[in-house]
């Protein structure tokens, strides 16, 4: 049954931040500085009651009326006249006892945590759907793009075939640099982390763990699919060496962090990867902190939304829109059609076996520079039905062999090669055994490659 509520003002909304971080404070500057823009959208004021944070004393760049702040959490969920939440707390704990909490006392939820959505995101669900809450979170993925509400509503009459993207700003920033200033990897993230663009400890970014848990929430809108994001495929960007980036240069391409969904015979292609862009294509232009996702529906076709993926500001913005859709009840009608994410409901698509992805990769390796290894590796390929589509072998230079880390007296060399068409499991053994050839030395990499 949902959780009874008392009579309230029916003009006004009233709305407690839990956690005044950066984007708290920039939700709350948004609903104070601009409370006319917010209740014109509404059709109704939405009110900052109060605002939970851990040190009453700290400065928090914006000049907040008397009585806002508290220190205790269960003064704004115990307070009846409160009506909705903006759950700001990063993490699993306590962030996922919080929302709970919330909800059982009649709040609705608005959140940025993308982390507990993709974690807890069928309990949290289940539970708010129990007790008639709703809960709203266009902030968790892509920042201001509001890509949730499309997905969820605009795009409704559509069957979704495809999704692609960049879902994280930090990383697309480290390789933006990379490409554009000739620099290192570790010296670029420590360029992102003076910026703000990066945590202290940027693992999550940069390992592909971000990208996943956004695509597996936008997985759950797009196609009603329950996935794991630890079972969706990933690579980061923490390996990515710089020479790749003027290999596919060369080649006509960028390399993005790039989080792919596709709808194949009723089931779902999932990855994150390292991938070799198109240059010209809109994809291969998104540049530094921005994110870009690409949706393919049956009926209105190929749509692209770009935008800030992250920052204060963005991020705020999605907050608020979602405050004024809860004020407004478009949050409760939409909440309602989310049936799939309840927990014990059964996926309405499965994941793909990922040895059948098919693609094009990009293959770069440090070879023995004599005659033949070539022609063996190419043999590898066509075992396993690749076929080379170009190949990149520039002549030796003195001390390319040092230059390549070679710590033998044959001279290895760098040799590139772009494929047709193959599956991922045809690549990944083929890549295997290529690597353990006497003629290759190092690791080999390999990325796949987008149109």
């Amino acid at each position: 049954m949902p959780s009874p509520r008392t009579a309230r003002d029916p003009s006004r909304t009233n709305v407690a931040i839990i956690g005044m971080g950066t984007v708290g404070a920039g939700v709350a500057r948004l609903l104070i500085d601009h409370g006319d823009r917010t209740a014109r959208h509404a059709g109704k004021t939405i009110w900052l009651s109060k605002a939970v944070v851990r040190d009453l004393n700290k400065p928090r760049g914006i000049d907040l009326p008397a009585g806002i702040l508290t220190d205790s959490i269960d003064e704004v969920i115990d307070d009846p006249e409160i009506d909705v939440i903006v759950q700001l707390i990063g993490g699993l704990s306590p962030a996922r006892e919080v929302m709970l909490r919330a909800m059982e006392a009649g709040k609705d939820i608005v959140t940025a945590n993308k982390a507990l959505l993709a974690e807890h995101g069928g309990e949290l669900f289940t539970r708010a759907q129990q007790l008639g809450r709703s809960i709203a979170f266009e902030a968790a993925v892509a920042g201001g793009v509001p890509i949730v509400s499309n997905i969820s509503q605009c795009l409704s009459a559509n069957q979704v075939l495809s999704m692609e993207g960049i879902l994280n700003g930090t990383s697309n920033f480290i390789v933006s640099q990379m490409e554009e200033k000739h620099a290192g990897y570790e010296p670029t993230v420590k360029l992102a982390q003076e910026l703000g663009y990066a945590e202290a400890d940027p693992a999550m970014d940069v390992d592909g763990t971000d990208a996943a848990q956004k695509l597996a929430i936008l997985s759950h809108l797009a196609f009603g699919a329950t996935v794991d994001w630890r079972d969706i495929p990933r690579d980061g960007i923490d390996r990515l060496d710089p020479v790749d980036l003027q290999y596919a240069a060369q080649l006509g391409y960028r390399i993005k962090l790039l989080a792919s969904a596709r709808l194949i015979d009723g089931e779902l292609e999932l990855s994150v990867a390292p991938t070799l862009v198109r240059k010209g294509t809109p994809m291969a232009e998104v540049r530094d902190a921005y994110n870009a996702i690409r949706v393919v529906g049956d009926a209105v076709g190929p749509v692209f939304y770009h935008g800030l993926g992250a920052g204060q500001m963005p991020t705020a913005s999605a907050v608020v829109a979602d405050l004024i859709d809860t004020a407004v009840g478009r949050t409760q009608l939409t909440f309602q059609t989310l049936e799939y994410f309840a927990e014990g409901r059964p996926a309405r698509t499965v994941q793909r076996d990922v040895g059948k992805l098919r693609g094009r990769y990009y293959l770069r390796l440090h070879v023995s520079n004599h005659p033949g290894t070539l022609a063996t590796i190419a043999g590898v390929l066509a075992e396993h039905e690749m076929s080379i589509a170009s190949v990149i072998q520039h002549e030796e230079r003195r001390g390319a062999s040092e230059a390549t880390g070679s710590s033998g007296s044959e001279a290895f060399v760098p040799l590139v090669i772009m494929t047709h068409e193959a599956s991922e499991g045809a690549a990944s053994e083929a890549t295997q055994r290529i690597a353990a050839l006497p003629s290759v030395e190092g690791r080999a990499v390999r990325m796949p490659v987008r149109e």
